[in-house]
């Protein structure tokens, strides 16, 4: 049985919306952002998709996404993929998408999505939620 490596992350973009063309299983990426504002907290973003691309990874993984508040480090969502992820060599390049729906996001701030994989993070990715108020002033 092949010794299992941590994945190395070559990619992480939150995005409006991931379409995946079922003939080539090309992604395209779209409204790729790094920041939501709102009109008042708390708030709750409807629908958002994080993209992880990663390589040098050979094993089975169990992948895991938390989303962390770093104002208190308070992990406040996270996404499993449904199956136990197998790959068999590490040159290549693996893909996976995850929808979240129904963020609430309690304060203005900065906020952090971390990737694990078998419970050892190996990425993340930081973005900040502003207020429309503040911008205003």
């Amino acid at each position: 049985m092949p010794r299992v490596v941590a994945p190395k992350l070559n990619a992480m973009l939150i995005c409006d919306y991931v379409i995946t063309e079922q003939t080539t299983n090309k992604k395209s990426l779209i409204g790729i952002f790094e920041n939501i504002n709102a009109a008042e907290f708390p708030c709750v973003h409807p629908c958002l998709f994080v993209y992880v691309k990663m390589t040098e990874a050979r094993g089975s993984y169990h992948i895991r996404l938390e989303l962390a508040d770093l104002q208190d480090d308070k992990v406040i969502a996270q996404a499993k993929t449904p199956n136990e992820i197998s790959i068999p060599d590490p040159l290549m390049a693996h893909e996976i998408v995850f929808s979240l729906r129904g963020l609430a996001f309690p304060h203005a701030g900065d906020y952090e999505f971390r990737v694990f994989a078998n419970d050892q993070i190996f990425g993340q990715k930081s973005f900040r939620v502003t207020s429309h108020k503040a911008r205003r002033k």
